[in-house]
Protein backbone atom coordinates (compact mmCIF):
# COMPACT_ATOMS: atom_id res chain seq x y z
CA UNK A 1 0.00 0.00 0.00
CA UNK A 2 1.06 3.56 -0.62
CA UNK A 3 1.37 5.99 2.29
CA UNK A 4 -1.85 7.77 1.34
CA UNK A 5 -3.79 4.52 1.28
CA UNK A 6 -2.47 3.57 4.72
CA UNK A 7 -3.28 7.01 6.13
CA UNK A 8 -6.83 6.89 4.79
CA UNK A 9 -7.24 3.33 6.08
CA UNK A 10 -6.17 4.24 9.61
CA UNK A 11 -8.39 7.32 9.65
CA UNK A 12 -11.39 5.31 8.44
CA UNK A 13 -10.96 2.70 11.16
CA UNK A 14 -10.31 5.30 13.85
CA UNK A 15 -13.44 7.24 12.92
CA UNK A 16 -15.64 4.14 12.86
CA UNK A 17 -17.87 3.54 15.88
CA UNK A 18 -17.51 0.23 17.70
CA UNK A 19 -18.01 -0.06 21.43
CA UNK A 20 -17.70 -3.62 22.77
CA UNK A 21 -20.71 -5.64 21.65
CA UNK A 22 -21.63 -3.08 18.97
CA UNK A 23 -18.86 -3.57 16.38
CA UNK A 24 -21.04 -3.90 13.25
CA UNK A 25 -19.73 -0.70 11.65
CA UNK A 26 -16.11 -1.75 12.09
CA UNK A 27 -16.81 -5.30 10.88
CA UNK A 28 -18.49 -4.06 7.71
CA UNK A 29 -15.62 -1.67 7.03
CA UNK A 30 -13.17 -4.57 7.38
CA UNK A 31 -15.20 -6.73 4.99
CA UNK A 32 -15.42 -3.91 2.45
CA UNK A 33 -11.65 -3.40 2.57
CA UNK A 34 -10.70 -7.09 2.19
CA UNK A 35 -13.40 -8.68 0.01
CA UNK A 36 -11.56 -8.22 -3.30
CA UNK A 37 -8.65 -10.44 -2.21
CA UNK A 38 -10.24 -12.77 0.32
CA UNK A 39 -13.34 -14.76 1.15
CA UNK A 40 -15.17 -12.92 3.92
CA UNK A 41 -17.76 -13.60 6.59
CA UNK A 42 -19.29 -12.08 9.74
CA UNK A 43 -20.60 -14.24 12.58
CA UNK A 44 -23.33 -13.67 15.15
CA UNK A 45 -21.22 -11.62 17.56
CA UNK A 46 -19.80 -9.50 14.72
CA UNK A 47 -16.42 -11.21 14.44
CA UNK A 48 -15.33 -10.70 10.83
CA UNK A 49 -13.13 -13.03 8.76
CA UNK A 50 -10.98 -12.68 5.65
CA UNK A 51 -9.42 -15.84 4.16
CA UNK A 52 -6.94 -15.32 1.35
CA UNK A 53 -8.35 -16.50 -1.98
CA UNK A 54 -5.00 -18.20 -2.62
CA UNK A 55 -5.40 -20.51 0.41
CA UNK A 56 -5.18 -24.19 -0.53
CA UNK A 57 -6.68 -25.88 2.52
CA UNK A 58 -3.64 -28.16 2.66
CA UNK A 59 -1.05 -25.97 4.39
CA UNK A 60 -0.53 -24.87 8.02
CA UNK A 61 -3.01 -22.13 8.95
CA UNK A 62 -1.83 -18.81 10.38
CA UNK A 63 -4.50 -16.84 12.20
CA UNK A 64 -4.00 -13.10 12.11
CA UNK A 65 -5.94 -11.35 14.84
CA UNK A 66 -6.81 -7.82 15.88
CA UNK A 67 -9.83 -6.60 17.80
CA UNK A 68 -12.56 -4.39 16.41
CA UNK A 69 -13.86 -2.90 19.64
CA UNK A 70 -12.54 0.02 21.66
CA UNK A 71 -13.42 1.17 25.15
CA UNK A 72 -16.78 2.90 25.36
CA UNK A 73 -19.92 3.09 27.46
CA UNK A 74 -23.51 1.87 27.50
CA UNK A 75 -26.70 3.54 28.77
CA UNK A 76 -27.91 1.95 31.99
CA UNK A 77 -30.96 4.15 32.57
CA UNK A 78 -32.47 7.55 31.81
CA UNK A 79 -32.72 9.94 34.74
CA UNK A 80 -35.90 11.99 35.39
CA UNK A 81 -34.15 15.13 34.07
CA UNK A 82 -33.31 13.43 30.75
CA UNK A 83 -29.62 12.80 31.46
CA UNK A 84 -28.17 9.34 30.88
CA UNK A 85 -26.78 7.16 33.63
CA UNK A 86 -24.11 4.97 32.01
CA UNK A 87 -21.74 2.07 32.63
CA UNK A 88 -18.21 1.68 31.28
CA UNK A 89 -17.43 -0.88 28.60
CA UNK A 90 -13.75 -1.66 29.15
CA UNK A 91 -11.10 -0.18 31.36
CA UNK A 92 -11.57 3.55 31.95
CA UNK A 93 -9.90 5.70 34.59
CA UNK A 94 -12.71 7.88 36.04
CA UNK A 95 -10.60 11.05 35.97
CA UNK A 96 -10.37 10.80 32.14
CA UNK A 97 -14.14 10.84 31.58
CA UNK A 98 -15.70 14.14 32.80
CA UNK A 99 -16.46 16.77 30.12
CA UNK A 100 -15.77 14.28 27.30
CA UNK A 101 -17.72 14.82 24.08
CA UNK A 102 -19.49 11.60 23.09
CA UNK A 103 -21.85 10.08 20.53
CA UNK A 104 -24.84 8.01 21.68
CA UNK A 105 -26.38 5.55 19.20
CA UNK A 106 -30.17 5.61 19.42
CA UNK A 107 -32.54 2.75 18.65
CA UNK A 108 -32.49 3.55 14.91
CA UNK A 109 -28.70 3.54 14.65
CA UNK A 110 -28.42 7.32 14.51
CA UNK A 111 -25.70 9.00 16.57
CA UNK A 112 -26.63 11.83 18.92
CA UNK A 113 -24.06 14.25 20.32
CA UNK A 114 -23.63 14.39 24.08
CA UNK A 115 -21.23 15.43 26.80
CA UNK A 116 -20.32 13.88 30.11
CA UNK A 117 -21.95 16.40 32.43
CA UNK A 118 -19.90 18.24 35.03
CA UNK A 119 -20.95 20.50 37.86
CA UNK A 120 -19.67 24.07 37.37
CA UNK A 121 -17.02 25.04 39.96
CA UNK A 122 -19.30 27.90 41.06
CA UNK A 123 -21.54 25.35 42.77
CA UNK A 124 -18.90 22.95 44.11
CA UNK A 125 -17.92 22.70 47.73
CA UNK A 126 -14.23 22.55 48.58
CA UNK A 127 -14.66 18.83 49.23
CA UNK A 128 -16.25 18.27 45.81
CA UNK A 129 -13.42 20.12 44.07
CA UNK A 130 -10.86 17.77 45.60
CA UNK A 131 -12.83 14.53 45.37
CA UNK A 132 -12.09 11.91 42.70
CA UNK A 133 -14.95 11.35 40.26
CA UNK A 134 -16.97 8.12 40.37
CA UNK A 135 -18.47 6.71 37.18
CA UNK A 136 -21.69 5.65 38.89
CA UNK A 137 -22.32 9.30 39.81
CA UNK A 138 -21.76 10.61 36.27
CA UNK A 139 -24.32 11.46 33.59
CA UNK A 140 -24.33 12.23 29.88
CA UNK A 141 -26.27 15.26 28.66
CA UNK A 142 -27.68 15.04 25.09
CA UNK A 143 -29.56 18.33 25.32
CA UNK A 144 -32.77 16.76 26.58
CA UNK A 145 -34.84 18.33 29.36
CA UNK A 146 -36.79 15.29 30.51
CA UNK A 147 -36.83 11.49 30.66
CA UNK A 148 -39.80 11.49 28.28
CA UNK A 149 -37.96 13.61 25.70
CA UNK A 150 -34.87 11.38 25.84
CA UNK A 151 -36.87 8.18 25.39
CA UNK A 152 -39.59 9.36 23.00
CA UNK A 153 -37.92 12.11 20.96
CA UNK A 154 -34.25 11.12 20.96
CA UNK A 155 -35.18 7.41 21.16
CA UNK A 156 -32.38 6.67 23.58
CA UNK A 157 -32.90 4.27 26.46
CA UNK A 158 -31.26 1.38 28.33
CA UNK A 159 -28.77 -0.55 26.20
CA UNK A 160 -27.74 2.19 23.76
CA UNK A 161 -23.95 2.28 23.14
CA UNK A 162 -21.81 5.37 23.63
CA UNK A 163 -18.43 6.23 22.06
CA UNK A 164 -16.02 9.20 22.26
CA UNK A 165 -16.66 11.83 19.59
CA UNK A 166 -13.22 12.49 18.11
CA UNK A 167 -12.23 12.96 14.45
CA UNK A 168 -8.90 11.43 13.43
CA UNK A 169 -6.25 13.87 12.20
CA UNK A 170 -2.92 13.26 10.43
CA UNK A 171 0.08 15.59 10.42
CA UNK A 172 2.34 14.87 7.41
CA UNK A 173 5.20 16.88 8.89
CA UNK A 174 5.90 14.35 11.64
CA UNK A 175 3.74 11.46 10.38
CA UNK A 176 1.62 11.53 13.53
CA UNK A 177 -2.02 10.55 13.94
CA UNK A 178 -4.26 12.07 16.61
CA UNK A 179 -7.60 10.41 17.19
CA UNK A 180 -9.62 7.84 19.10
CA UNK A 181 -9.62 4.06 19.36
CA UNK A 182 -6.07 3.36 18.16
CA UNK A 183 -6.39 0.40 20.53
CA UNK A 184 -7.03 -1.47 18.35
CA UNK A 185 -8.11 0.13 15.08
CA UNK A 186 -4.43 0.30 14.15
CA UNK A 187 -4.47 -3.49 14.35
CA UNK A 188 -7.61 -3.63 12.21
CA UNK A 189 -5.90 -1.50 9.56
CA UNK A 190 -2.83 -3.74 9.78
CA UNK A 191 -4.95 -6.82 9.00
CA UNK A 192 -6.24 -5.14 5.83
CA UNK A 193 -2.70 -4.14 4.85
CA UNK A 194 -1.48 -7.72 5.44
CA UNK A 195 -4.19 -9.18 3.16
CA UNK A 196 -3.09 -6.71 0.50
CA UNK A 197 0.61 -7.59 0.94
CA UNK A 198 0.24 -11.37 0.96
CA UNK A 199 -2.27 -11.71 -1.85
CA UNK A 200 0.36 -12.01 -4.59
CA UNK A 201 3.21 -13.68 -2.67
CA UNK A 202 4.18 -17.37 -2.81
CA UNK A 203 3.49 -18.68 0.71
CA UNK A 204 4.07 -21.89 2.66
CA UNK A 205 0.97 -21.26 4.80
CA UNK A 206 -2.71 -20.48 4.51
CA UNK A 207 -3.76 -17.17 6.05
CA UNK A 208 -7.01 -16.24 7.75
CA UNK A 209 -7.41 -12.77 9.28
CA UNK A 210 -10.02 -12.40 12.01
CA UNK A 211 -11.12 -9.07 13.40
CA UNK A 212 -12.52 -10.17 16.75
CA UNK A 213 -14.98 -8.45 19.05
CA UNK A 214 -15.43 -7.69 22.76
CA UNK A 215 -11.72 -7.83 23.59
CA UNK A 216 -12.01 -4.90 25.96
CA UNK A 217 -14.57 -6.72 28.12
CA UNK A 218 -12.73 -10.00 28.54
CA UNK A 219 -11.21 -11.35 25.29
CA UNK A 220 -14.61 -12.76 24.32
CA UNK A 221 -14.80 -12.72 20.53
CA UNK A 222 -11.44 -14.39 19.95
CA UNK A 223 -12.70 -17.58 21.58
CA UNK A 224 -15.15 -17.95 18.69
CA UNK A 225 -12.70 -16.96 15.94
CA UNK A 226 -10.02 -19.36 17.14
CA UNK A 227 -12.41 -22.30 17.36
CA UNK A 228 -13.64 -21.54 13.85
CA UNK A 229 -10.21 -21.08 12.24
CA UNK A 230 -8.39 -23.84 14.19
CA UNK A 231 -4.95 -22.25 13.61
CA UNK A 232 -1.53 -23.85 13.62
CA UNK A 233 0.08 -20.48 14.38
CA UNK A 234 -1.13 -17.13 15.67
CA UNK A 235 0.03 -13.56 15.04
CA UNK A 236 -1.86 -10.87 16.91
CA UNK A 237 -1.72 -7.17 16.09
CA UNK A 238 -2.34 -4.88 19.06
CA UNK A 239 -2.36 -1.20 19.78
CA UNK A 240 0.03 -1.27 22.71
CA UNK A 241 0.32 1.46 25.37
CA UNK A 242 3.44 3.61 25.28
CA UNK A 243 5.44 3.97 28.46
CA UNK A 244 8.05 6.39 27.10
CA UNK A 245 6.38 9.47 28.62
CA UNK A 246 6.64 8.32 32.24
CA UNK A 247 9.37 5.65 32.50
CA UNK A 248 13.11 6.33 32.23
CA UNK A 249 14.64 5.41 28.89
CA UNK A 250 16.33 2.27 30.21
CA UNK A 251 12.97 0.90 31.39
CA UNK A 252 10.62 2.19 28.68
CA UNK A 253 9.73 -0.69 26.35
CA UNK A 254 7.23 0.93 23.99
CA UNK A 255 7.59 4.36 22.43
CA UNK A 256 6.56 6.36 19.39
CA UNK A 257 8.92 6.06 16.42
CA UNK A 258 10.70 3.09 18.02
CA UNK A 259 8.91 0.54 15.84
CA UNK A 260 6.61 -2.34 16.75
CA UNK A 261 6.73 -4.03 20.14
CA UNK A 262 7.17 -7.79 20.47
CA UNK A 263 5.38 -8.73 23.70
CA UNK A 264 7.19 -11.38 25.70
CA UNK A 265 4.58 -11.48 28.45
CA UNK A 266 1.76 -9.77 30.30
CA UNK A 267 -0.72 -10.93 32.94
CA UNK A 268 -2.55 -13.17 30.43
CA UNK A 269 0.11 -14.23 27.97
CA UNK A 270 3.64 -15.54 27.52
CA UNK A 271 4.78 -15.62 23.90
CA UNK A 272 6.10 -18.83 22.38
CA UNK A 273 9.80 -18.07 22.91
CA UNK A 274 11.04 -19.81 19.75
CA UNK A 275 8.53 -17.95 17.58
CA UNK A 276 9.30 -14.71 19.43
CA UNK A 277 13.02 -15.05 18.84
CA UNK A 278 12.39 -15.93 15.18
CA UNK A 279 10.43 -12.66 14.82
CA UNK A 280 13.18 -10.75 16.63
CA UNK A 281 15.82 -12.21 14.28
CA UNK A 282 13.78 -11.25 11.21
CA UNK A 283 13.48 -7.69 12.51
CA UNK A 284 17.22 -7.50 13.04
CA UNK A 285 18.00 -9.03 9.63
CA UNK A 286 15.87 -6.45 7.82
CA UNK A 287 16.82 -3.58 10.14
CA UNK A 288 13.24 -3.03 11.29
CA UNK A 289 13.26 -0.96 14.49
CA UNK A 290 11.42 -2.74 17.29
CA UNK A 291 11.29 -3.26 21.03
CA UNK A 292 10.48 -6.17 23.32
CA UNK A 293 8.42 -5.91 26.45
CA UNK A 294 7.66 -7.68 29.69
CA UNK A 295 4.46 -6.21 31.09
CA UNK A 296 3.07 -6.44 34.61
CA UNK A 297 -0.45 -5.49 33.50
CA UNK A 298 -2.81 -5.90 30.59
CA UNK A 299 -4.08 -8.84 28.57
CA UNK A 300 -4.28 -9.71 24.87
CA UNK A 301 -6.14 -11.94 22.45
CA UNK A 302 -2.90 -13.79 21.89
CA UNK A 303 -3.55 -15.61 25.14
CA UNK A 304 -6.70 -17.25 23.76
CA UNK A 305 -5.14 -18.10 20.38
CA UNK A 306 -2.24 -19.72 22.22
CA UNK A 307 -4.45 -21.59 24.70
CA UNK A 308 -6.39 -23.22 21.86
CA UNK A 309 -4.59 -26.53 21.29
CA UNK A 310 -1.27 -24.81 21.94
CA UNK A 311 -0.89 -22.82 18.72
CA UNK A 312 2.47 -20.97 18.90
CA UNK A 313 1.60 -17.29 19.06
CA UNK A 314 3.27 -13.88 19.08
CA UNK A 315 1.85 -10.40 19.66
CA UNK A 316 3.07 -7.49 17.53
CA UNK A 317 2.16 -4.17 19.11
CA UNK A 318 1.81 -0.80 17.38
CA UNK A 319 2.69 1.95 19.90
CA UNK A 320 -0.13 4.20 21.11
CA UNK A 321 0.08 7.05 23.59
CA UNK A 322 -2.76 7.50 26.09
CA UNK A 323 -4.72 4.31 25.45
CA UNK A 324 -8.11 3.94 27.08
CA UNK A 325 -8.74 7.66 26.82
CA UNK A 326 -10.63 9.54 24.12
CA UNK A 327 -7.45 11.00 22.61
CA UNK A 328 -4.50 8.99 21.28
CA UNK A 329 -1.27 9.59 19.39
CA UNK A 330 0.31 7.11 16.95
CA UNK A 331 2.94 7.20 14.23
CA UNK A 332 2.65 6.07 10.59
CA UNK A 333 6.17 4.60 10.45
CA UNK A 334 5.48 2.42 13.51
CA UNK A 335 2.42 1.05 11.72
CA UNK A 336 4.38 0.47 8.52
CA UNK A 337 7.22 -1.29 10.33
CA UNK A 338 4.76 -3.58 12.12
CA UNK A 339 3.22 -4.61 8.80
CA UNK A 340 6.65 -4.99 7.18
CA UNK A 341 7.87 -7.21 10.03
CA UNK A 342 4.88 -9.56 9.90
CA UNK A 343 5.03 -9.72 6.10
CA UNK A 344 8.69 -10.81 6.31
CA UNK A 345 7.87 -13.35 9.04
CA UNK A 346 5.27 -15.00 6.79
CA UNK A 347 7.57 -14.91 3.76
CA UNK A 348 10.35 -16.64 5.69
CA UNK A 349 8.22 -19.44 7.12
CA UNK A 350 8.63 -23.03 5.98
CA UNK A 351 7.66 -26.39 7.45
CA UNK A 352 10.97 -26.84 9.27
CA UNK A 353 10.58 -23.44 10.92
CA UNK A 354 6.98 -24.07 11.89
CA UNK A 355 7.86 -27.43 13.47
CA UNK A 356 10.65 -25.76 15.42
CA UNK A 357 8.13 -23.47 17.13
CA UNK A 358 6.68 -26.61 18.73
CA UNK A 359 10.09 -27.73 19.93
CA UNK A 360 10.40 -30.34 17.19
CA UNK A 361 13.95 -30.85 15.93
CA UNK A 362 13.18 -33.55 13.36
Amino acid sequence: MKDKDQIDLIKDFSNANGAPGFEQEVANLFINKTSSKSDTDIDGIFNSYASLKSNTGHRPVVQFDAHADAVGFIVQAVRPNGLLKFVALGGWIPTNIPAMKVRVRNKHGEYVTGVVATKPPHFMTDFEKKALPVISDMSIDIGSLSREETINEFEIDTGCPIVPDVECEYNPKNKMFFGKDFDNRLGAAALVNMIDNLDSLPLSVDVVAALSTQEEVGLRGVHATTRKINPDLGIVFEGCPCDDTFYPDWLAQTGLKRGPMLRDMDTSFIANPIFENFADAIANEYQIPHTRSVRTGGGVNGAVVEYYEGAPTIVVGIPVRYEHTAYNWANLEDFQNAVKLVTKIIEKMDMVTIKSFRGQTH
